[in-house]
């Protein structure tokens, strides 16, 4: 007989991870985090590059095959806190850049029914890895590494992630970033998490990468600025209290307390409808990194217009402008007035005088119908009257053709009224 050949653990843990049983697969994730735990707290231990591709290959299809939102949220967000089983950072490191390899590799694999959990799935994975950083208190330099990994594998132009990676980590990333440390960053520190943006945005040729840059980074700035000051404002000095006041025993007469009631679970509503944390910017530290990335030679023209229309706003807010807060209205405005203007030129007089007059109404036929020049007498083309029963006839009665002059003149006996002469009478036979 032939020995089996014994499989090295990562591929048998893969193995399992992917499984057709559900038991089998949790049972595997849990021998997996004992297993990471147990070869990184060796001195000489730790994975390679390769162990941790199959390690993950093994990972994305216990996802794959997971069913129901409640359950695939457990495992995501078990699979992401295998990120803190690690006990160096260069395992972390190791652990988060075979993720996203995985995840490029696999993205063209799967069907529209699938994203959802594997969207949530990079949502939990980048909040985790942030949040390696937080305990180590923001560290300057393992910040620059988990910024190069990530420009790296997902944003530069020679990555092989798919778009629809690009596009997600574009726009949840300023929003993790404020979930985990809007409390304790600075402004400067989250200048330096958004420069790899501001380099891509400046660089990229692909228009759907600039635009997503755009509208998910900078353009958040400029939207979130409100919140973010008045955050500042609260923490630099609150608000003096409202004296309340005393609540009365008995309501009065014809008062109604239900609209207390509604009132108070409006509010209540309201602070569950509430904005979460935002982060705070040196607007004009960002204006002044974005114009310096978009004015070199290299950057390209489309680019660089995109990127100014961005400075001059970041520059506005600098200064303590929003310009967004009156232009809704005035572009709202002549809108409404451009609207009303083309339908007035497309709406027929006839048109107008019966809306003037209504259904079964009456006008006076010597109104005014246009907007052209007064007239003192009446108009033809009066307003229609009622016509009687039994009367197939509608509409405005016309006048009786009057002869013409000469066609009167060139009766029998008649003069003709230019020359003055006489018709010849024709001769009878």
């Amino acid at each position: 007989m032939v020995p089996r050949v014994q499989l090295p653990p990562e591929i048998q843990l893969a193995q399992r991870l992917a499984g057709n049983e559900q038991v089998t697969r949790d049972r595997a994730v849990r021998k997996l985090r004992k297993y990471i735990v147990a070869r990184t707290q060796e001195a000489a231990g730790g994975f390679t590059h390769d162990e941790l591709l199959k390690v993950w290959k093994g990972l994305f299809y216990c996802m794959w095959m997971q069913d129901k939102p409640l359950l695939q949220e457990e495992l995501g967000r078990t699979i992401s806190r295998l990120i803190h089983a690690f006990q160096t950072t260069a395992a972390q490191h190791l652990f988060l850049q075979t993720f996203w390899q995985t995840l490029c590799r696999e993205w063209t694999g799967l069907d529209r029914l699938r994203l959802d959990k594997f969207y949530m799935l990079m949502r939990m994975v980048l909040n985790e890895s942030l949040k390696t950083l937080r305990a180590r208190a923001w560290d300057e330099r393992l910040t620059e590494q988990l910024l190069e990994l990530l420009t790296t594998e997902i944003l530069h132009p020679d990555s092989q992630a798919p778009n629809g990676v690009k596009s997600h980590f574009i726009e949840i990333f300023l929003e993790e970033l404020a979930a985990v440390g809007a409390d304790e960053l600075t402004a400067d520190q989250n200048l330096k998490f958004i420069e790899p943006f501001c380099r891509i945005a400046a660089q990229t040729k692909d228009s759907l990468v600039l635009h997503n840059i755009t509208r998910g980074v900078f353009e958040a700035i400029v939207e979130q600025a409100p919140l973010a000051i008045e955050d500042l404002m609260n923490e630099v000095g609150p608000e003096p209290a409202v004296p309340s006041r005393k609540p009365a025993e008995r309501p009065p007469a014809g008062s109604f307390r239900g609209a207390e009631a509604d009132t108070d679970s409006e509010q209540s509503g309201d602070d569950e409808d509430s904005p979460g944390p935002v982060l705070q910017f040196d607007y004009e530290a960002v204006a002044n990194r974005l114009f310096e990335v978009a004015s070199q030679q290299c950057t390209p023209p489309p680019n660089r217009k995109r990127l100014y229309r961005v400075v001059r706003k970041l520059q506005d807010l600098a200064e303590g402008l929003f310009p967004e807060d009156d232009v809704p209205e005035a572009a709202y405005r002549s809108l409404l007035e451009g609207r009303r203007d083309r339908k007035a030129k497309r709406r027929p007089a006839r048109s107008r005088l019966q809306r003037k007059t209504g259904t079964g109404g009456q006008e006076d036929p010597c109104a005014e119908v246009s907007s052209g020049p007064k007239r003192t007498r009446c108009s033809m083309a009066a307003a229609p009257t009622e016509q009687p029963q039994g009367r197939s006839r509608k509409g405005v009665r016309r006048r009786r053709r009057r002869p013409r002059a000469r066609a009167a003149a060139q009766a029998k006996g008649c003069r003709d009224p230019e020359t003055g002469r006489k018709w010849p009478q024709e001769s009878r036979k």
